[in-house]
């Protein structure tokens, strides 16, 4: 499974995106079931009733990956090992890095500085 972020979707659902497109493709190609999480949704949503954007069609049809109890405390761990680094990350990525490591998925993200410090998690 792959669960996708949010800064990928946004390209994807971008009709002009170039990198969109792209990433579509490779998503497609891998042939896997593909997914996204609460806060992703969150995320989209929330952009899209603050700016008076068009709704996008199909966002909320996504299989959506709901954050759970362990994914709570998973990320908890998450975060307080990258402060232990000396790495400041942001919680709603290491929320959404539990949600991917609970669920054994992979995550595209264009933001691989971001998550890349994560240990136990795959990126696509």
């Amino acid at each position: 499974m792959i669960i996708i972020d949010t800064d990928v979707l946004i390209e994807i659902f971008d009709k002009q995106s170039i990198k969109g497109d792209l990433a579509l493709k490779k998503i497609e190609d891998t042939g896997e079931e593909i997914a996204i999480t609460s806060l992703s949704l969150h995320e989209i949503l929330y952009a899209i009733h603050k700016y008076g954007k068009k709704k996008i069609k199909g966002i909320e049809q996504l299989e959506t990956i709901e954050f759970n109890r362990d994914d709570a405390i998973l990320s908890s761990k998450l975060e307080l090992q990258c402060e232990k680094k000396g790495k400041k990350v942001a919680r709603t990525d290491t929320t959404i890095a539990a949600v991917t490591i609970n669920r054994k998925a992979k995550l595209f993200t264009f933001n691989q500085k971001h998550f890349k410090i994560i240990s136990g998690l795959t990126l696509l």
